[in-house]
């Protein structure tokens, strides 16, 4: 499905030599490769990670009512906290990350990606598992998700053309610089917008039988989200060896500042330790299946933006499921049954 083709300019034998070179970004020198590096996906495993993530976005649909909306309405102090934390404050932070790693520039292309893309389909699942505010948590997915379209393009365009514009070895990346917001915000429409809207209609249609398909739809969710995700490691296994340590680490800062960034939003500003957890949770999952897809799409399949991509899916149901273990075992005193409601009606 993945064809690997040659790194630009070398022979496949001398592509994970490292040689001595100087260390042009400051860190990393291991990833100095990483920015010519160009993964390509077959027309077929386009498709299929195409029609994956229609499916992933489907089975979350069919859990959004039209209630959720209103519960942030109802709620607006954690609605607000919520949104400012996963679209302002996020993408802001993540581009004062990628000036303090200082990292390739497609790496660094690759985390200001990931920051500008809404919240994770598993981010609920988490947030139930960690005895956070689910309904809170649904309503957030529910309104980041379809916010997407706009608010995803947006976030890219702003904090990757400051990026663009403070990093002069960006230009030389083999990825288009300058991205079209309207090309961009049509392909998440169509990605995200579009079966989000035929899994609400269904369910509406439908009760019934969503009612019976909505757990099933869930698991099949997960599954395809984890096959989507190693499948595209596994095709390019040859290239992971050099870079999974430096990615790895870099990963490994993004996750902990999403991660801490909701959690301290909600700290702060003196919401309940539920709604807490459920900030944090929201603001460190993000669908890192739409960022793939967008990099094969409309980035060149460039190679440090999607390790980046891959490597953040794993990492972060590694990370959320654990931490959502251990919160799990840490009672929260007061808490009221109506802030771990696991599904509205």
């Amino acid at each position: 499905m993945i064809i690997i083709i040659h790194h630009l300019g070398n022979s496949m034998n001398n592509l994970f030599i490292l040689q001595p070179k100087p260390n042009k970004y400051n860190m990393f020198e291991l990833l100095h490769q990483i920015d010519d590096i160009r993964l390509n996906f077959s027309s077929g495993g386009l498709l299929y990670m195409n029609i994956t993530l229609a499916c992933i976005m489907f089975g979350v649909a069919l859990d959004i009512r039209v209630e959720q909306f209103r519960n942030l309405w109802y709620n607006p102090k954690a609605a607000f906290l919520g949104i400012g934390s996963q679209f302002i404050l996020l993408p802001a932070l993540t581009f004062g990350l990628v000036m303090i790693l200082n990292p390739p520039p497609s790496v660094a292309m690759g985390m200001i990606l990931i920051a500008a893309c809404p919240g994770g389909n598993i981010s609920n699942f988490i947030s139930y598992l960690a005895k956070a505010n689910v309904a809170l948590s649904v309503s957030l997915t529910a309104f980041a998700t379809l916010s997407a379209t706009f608010l995803t393009p947006l976030n890219f365009a702003i904090w990757g053309g400051l990026y663009v514009k403070y990093q002069s070895a960006a230009a030389a990346l083999n990825i288009p610089i300058r991205i079209d917001f309207l090309e961009m915000a049509k392909i998440v429409f169509i990605l995200l917008g579009i079966p989000l809207m035929a899994g609400m209609l269904f369910a509406l249609k439908f009760p019934a039988i969503t009612a019976r398909i909505i757990k099933p739809a869930k698991i099949i969710s997960i599954f395809l989200y984890m096959t989507f995700i190693v499948g595209a490691l596994i095709a390019n296994m040859e290239y992971i060896p050099g870079y999974v340590l430096p990615i790895g680490i870099i990963v490994f800062f993004l996750n902990a500042q999403t991660l801490f960034t909701g959690y301290l939003v909600g700290t702060v500003a003196g919401v309940s330790k539920p709604e807490r957890r459920t900030l944090s949770i929201e603001t460190g999952i993000q669908n890192s299946g739409l960022a793939l897809v967008l990099v094969f799409t409309l980035f060149n399949a460039n190679g440090g933006m999607a390790f980046m991509s891959a490597w953040w899916g794993i990492w972060q149901m590694v990370t959320g499921i654990g931490l959502a273990l251990i919160l799990a075992r840490i009672p929260l005193a007061g808490m009221k049954p109506a802030m771990v409601t696991v599904k509205s009606e």
